[in-house]
C-alpha cells in the first residue's frame, strides 16, 4: 500500500518542495518544484512561493490516494512543538516564523517541523543507510555539523529540540571558528571550517616562501573552499592533504565520543564526508580505534549516507510519514 507525503526543505541556500511516495521500506520523489534561492526572497514571499509549489505537487497526487501530511525540514534553532522557526544562523530574518500554521491553513493538511539533522536521521533510518537499526546516529557534515539521534527505535529530540548539537562542542582551545565557538567540532568538520583551515595552512606556506599550487599568493586566500582544497588534496598537494587529515582526526574524536556515549549500531554521515571519504576516513578510523571502547567500536559501523545529495528531499518527506504514523497510532 502506497502513502504519499509532501516535503518542504528550507535551507540557507535554497528552499524546495517535493511530492513523495512511500511503499514499505522504499521512498521515491514523484515530482519536485523548482528550487527557490533563499537570498532572493523575504521569509513572507518565500512561504507564499512554497505554498504555491505545495499546491502544485498536491495536484499530482492520484485520485483517491491519501496524503500523510507536510514535513518541513529546517536548521536549528526552532520549536517543533509550536511550529516556529527561530532565527537559524543561515536564515537571517526568519525570526519566529509560524511555518507549520502557514502550511496547515493553506492546505488543510497536518504539518510538522523538524530540524534538518533529525529529519535526515529519520530518512536514513527508515529508508537509507540506517535501515534496520534500533540505535543509529546521522551526522550532517556540510554547512554545519549536527547529529540526529535514533535511540531505541525512536527519534530523540531532547527538551527543546537541541539534542545532538555536536557541532557546538569545543574540541580544541585554538583553531577555526564554527557555531559561535573557536575550536568547535563544526569548525573542523564543515565546509566553512575546512575552508578556514585551508586558508590558514596555505598562508603558513606562503609566509614560508613555499606557496601551495592551489593558493599561489595572499590574493587567492579568499577564494579557497572545501571543494578546491579537496581537489588539490586528490592531486597530491601535501598542504591540502594536511587540512583533511586534521579534519579527519577531529571527526574521529567526535565519532569516538558518540560511540562511547550512545553505543549505536550505525553512524551515517552525509555531505562532505560522502564526497571526501577517501581523504577523511583513514585518519578518522585510526582515531576511533585508539579512543573508543573496543566493544562499542566493534558494534558500530560508520557509513556514508544512502541518499547523497537527495537527503534534503527525503528528510522532509520522512518527517511527514513518521509523524503521520504517530498521529494514527
Amino acid at each position: 500500500m502506497s502513502m504519499y507525503a509532501i516535503g518542504v526543505d528550507i535551507g540557507g541556500t535554497k528552499c524546495a518542495v517535493c511530492l513523495g511516495e512511500a511503499e514499505r521500506d522504499t521512498l521515491r520523489v514523484i515530482c519536485k518544484g523548482e528550487p527557490r534561492k533563499t537570498a532572493e526572497y523575504s521569509p513572507e514571499l518565500m512561504l507564499e512561493g512554497l505554498l504555491d509549489d505545495v499546491k502544485e505537487c498536491l495536484s499530482r497526487v492520484p485520485a483517491g490516494e491519501t496524503v500523510a501530511g507536510i514535513g518541513i525540514s529546517c536548521g536549528n534553532p526552532l520549536d517543533s512543538r509550536t511550529g516556529l522557526i527561530l532565527s537559524p544562523p543561515n536564515l537571517p530574518g526568519w525570526d519566529r516564523i509560524p511555518v507549520v500554521d502557514w502550511f496547515r491553513r493553506g492546505t488543510g493538511l497536518p504539518a510538522w517541523l523538524c530540524n534538518d539533522a533529525n529529519a535526515g536521521a529519520l530518512a536514513e533510518w527508515r529508508f537509507g543507510a540506517g535501515k534496520g537499526c534500533e540505535h543509529m546516529i546521522f551526522l550532517t557534515f556540510g554547512t554545519g555539523f549536527g547529529a540526529g539521534l535514533i535511540l531505541n527505535g525512536r527519534l530523540y529530540c531532547g527538551a527543546c529540540d537541541a539534542a545532538g548539537e555536536t557541532g557546538h562542542v569545543r574540541i580544541a582551545a585554538h583553531g577555526p571558528a564554527g557555531y559561535g565557538k573557536i575550536g568547535s567540532l563544526e569548525a573542523f568538520c564543515s565546509g566553512g571550517g575546512i575552508a578556514q583551515l585551508a586558508r590558514t595552512y596555505a598562508l603558513r606556506e606562503i609566509q614560508k616562501g613555499k606557496p601551495p599550487a592551489f593558493c599561489p599568493g595572499p590574493g587567492s586566500l579568499g577564494n579557497l573552499t572545501a571543494e578546491s582544497a579537496a581537489r588539490a588534496a586528490r592531486q597530491g598537494d601535501p598542504t591540502a592533504r594536511e587540512v583533511f587529515e586534521l579534519s579527519g582526526a577531529q571527526l574521529g574524536l567526535a565519532l569516538a565520543m558518540l560511540i562511547d556515549l550512545f553505543n549505536p549500531q550505525r553512524i551515517v554521515l552525509g555531505g562532505i564526508f560522502s564526497r571526501c571519504r577517501d581523504l577523511i576516513w583513514p585518519v578518522a578510523e585510526g582515531v576511533i580505534r585508539e579512543e573508543a571502547l573496543p566493544a562499542s567500536r566493534m558494534a558500530c559501523d560508520v557509513v556514508p549516507c544512502g541518499f547523497g545529495e537527495a537527503v534534503g528531499d527525503m528528510a522532509a518527506l520522512t518527517v511527514a510519514l513518521y509523524y503521520g504514523e504517530q498521529k494514527e497510532s
